[in-house]
């Protein structure tokens, strides 16, 4: 099965899961998507015109990676595949559709909700696996369960996800990507509104990521300078500061450094749910990431500066 596919879900983060009665639409529709920052779409087999608007959108927008969802039968899987189809998704485990698309190199998550369809997933070697119905199933209560005795197994969840809950899924360790389909709105699709398509594409995008300012950091010159700042605040202003290895926490929001750290001036620190996710996101807008400054913790990124190292400030992120 061609791993880049599944990795290039987890970079963009959200599957929208669209359902089209017009294949007219599923062009200006996966557009609007784009310009709202969300690559990938999911065109589910509850409608007929499913093959054709994937083959529409695969021919007038290459950059955007679309698949298949609601496929629940080996004829679905091949229809969708013959039509462009980069990856198949299905409500349950089904194991003819996965079958054929394994022999067909073709990416599958299949859905699964508990530990008997885990297992089954990896007797097929699956370690990417759609979570379905993702709310009703226990939602991230359940994602946790299935962390301990699971750790190679990550969960794209699906099912009951919106705005304001994105956020609790995408924190998780186990989460790949999340899938919904809140930000293709049947009312603004109906009227051909992508606009809103685009600003609601952009508002799950933001809300994925969960970015926050963490803390500012000053650059100090040595210990002495930096004892000497922080001196002020707690004699003066009664700010109580926390001293680690090399630096001072101030009230929690202020970073006082015993050496100069990346920037001249200093660092702005930007909370983020994933810092994986945030930095292909970033990479993307003209910010990479300076691997040489990544700090990891169980295998994943903690924390990495990203874009130029020697500006006024340095911008910083790190996981939530």
């Amino acid at each position: 099965m061609d791993k880049s596919i599944l990795g290039r879900i987890r970079d963009v983060g959200i599957v929208p899961v669209i359902k089209l009665e017009d294949s007219l639409k599923a062009v200006p529709l996966a557009r609007a998507l784009c310009e709202g920052g969300i690559s990938v779409a999911e065109v589910t087999f509850r409608a007929g015109s499913a093959p054709e608007s994937i083959g529409r959108i695969r021919e007038a927008l290459p950059e955007m990676l679309v698949g298949a969802g609601t496929v629940t039968s080996v004829s679905q899987a091949r229809a969708a595949k013959d039509a462009g189809a980069r990856f198949i998704v299905s409500p349950g485990f089904n194991d003819e559709v996965v079958d054929f698309c394994l022999s067909e190199d073709l990416a599958v998550l299949p859905g699964v909700n508990n530990p008997d369809g885990v297992e089954r997933g990896l007797g097929r070697g699956l370690d990417v696996l759609k979570f379905f119905p993702a709310e009703a199933s226990g939602g991230v209560a359940m994602l946790e369960a299935l962390a301990g005795p699971y750790q190679t197994v990550s969960f794209v969840p699906t099912g009951g996800i919106g705005l304001a809950n994105i956020g609790n899924y995408a924190r998780r360790s186990n989460v790949w990507a999340v899938g919904g389909s809140w930000m293709v709105d049947q009312g603004a699709i109906a009227v051909g509104d992508w606009q809103t398509i685009t600003r609601m594409s952009r508002e799950a995008i933001i809300a994925l990521h969960g970015f926050a300012i963490a803390h500012l950091g000053i650059n100090m010159k040595d210990e002495g300078e930096a004892a000497a700042l922080v001196g002020v605040f707690g004699d003066v202003f009664g700010i109580a500061a926390l001293e680690g290895s090399a630096s001072y926490m101030v009230g929690g929001v202020l970073e006082v450094t015993k050496m100069p750290f990346p920037g001249v001036s200093g660092h702005i620190a930007v909370r983020v749910n994933d810092v994986e996710r945030a930095v292909a996101y970033l990479a993307a807008r003209g910010y990479a990431a300076v691997m040489e400054t990544a700090k990891r913790e169980k295998g994943k990124l903690k924390s990495v500066y990203v874009g130029r190292l020697d500006g006024d400030f340095a911008i910083h992120v790190l996981r939530a």
